[in-house]
């Protein structure tokens, strides 16, 4: 797949546009299944100002979002941190989910049990791997699903009543990593309706019920629910990379 995102935010003064492969299931594995590109363009002309490494930039973006979702719907006292997969995005969300919250144990599972030994080996703190999903989820307060999974990989009669989940993977309609039973016993929250109900298959095919974008818990003209089981289902948003490149860009800009 080839994706183009293009955006504009006159808050931040900021034009971007952002070239995405995606490549599936490919063996060779040093190679990410999304690499990306992003182009900050000055809104008064057109002109093109930089060229950015936009997988960094997607990597870092995704995980923020996924953790402004958990600080407003995550249970209190929450001490489990479980991530399935262990890829670029699990890196990222580790990296700023152990820097803004404090999770007394950490567990990893990957369908390649290497890759997750690899990831406990090569962040900062103790992660314990897990042989299944099953016995990685059990107990969990807050899970993130980021896979390459098409099919559910995460059921609800294994999740703890009131954790969180931030689904970031399956983003075509026709891919699952979230069974019927957890999409429809959870209050689902999403960044964008729109994108959801097109390209989310976790939303489309369980015919769950929308809740809230996330915009409008931050806002304030919908409420968090952290007492409940809550599912945040991540797509990713083009004003996300805009956001990100222009203030990447400025502070550039500011040592030079």
């Amino acid at each position: 797949f080839l994706g183009v995102m293009p955006a504009y935010s006159a808050a931040d003064d900021a034009l971007t546009t952002k070239l995405v492969t995606f490549y599936e299931h490919k063996k060779d594995s040093s190679v990410p299944s999304h690499q990306a590109t992003v182009l900050l363009f000055d809104p008064r002309n057109g002109s093109l100002k930089a060229v950015l490494d936009g997988s960094v930039i997607t990597a870092k973006r995704t995980a923020a979002v996924s953790a402004i979702a958990t600080k407003l719907l995550m249970p209190p006292f929450a001490e489990v941190l479980c991530i399935l997969g262990a890829g670029v995005q699990a890196y990222s969300h580790y990296d700023i989910f152990t820097e803004l919250f404090t999770f007394k144990e950490v567990r990893i599972w990957n369908r390649t049990k290497e890759k997750a030994v690899k990831f406990a080996n090569s962040v900062n703190g103790p992660v314990q791997v897990c042989s299944s999903a099953q016995e990685a989820v059990t107990g969990a307060d807050v899970i993130i699903t980021v896979t390459m999974a098409t099919t559910p990989i995460l059921f609800g009669d294994w999740v703890k009543p009131g954790a969180h989940i931030n689904a970031v993977g399956a983003s075509r309609p026709d891919w699952r990593e979230l069974d019927d039973e957890l999409m429809k016993n959870s209050t689902l929250f999403v960044d964008s309706r729109e994108a959801a109900l097109t390209e989310s298959g976790d939303v489309i095919l369980s015919g769950a019920e929308i809740f809230a974008e996330l915009g409008e818990v931050v806002k304030g003209t919908k409420p968090a629910l952290p007492e409940k089981t809550t599912v945040f289902k991540s797509l990713g948003m083009a004003v996300e990379d805009t956001v990100a490149a222009k203030f990447v860009y400025d502070s550039w800009s500011a040592g030079n």
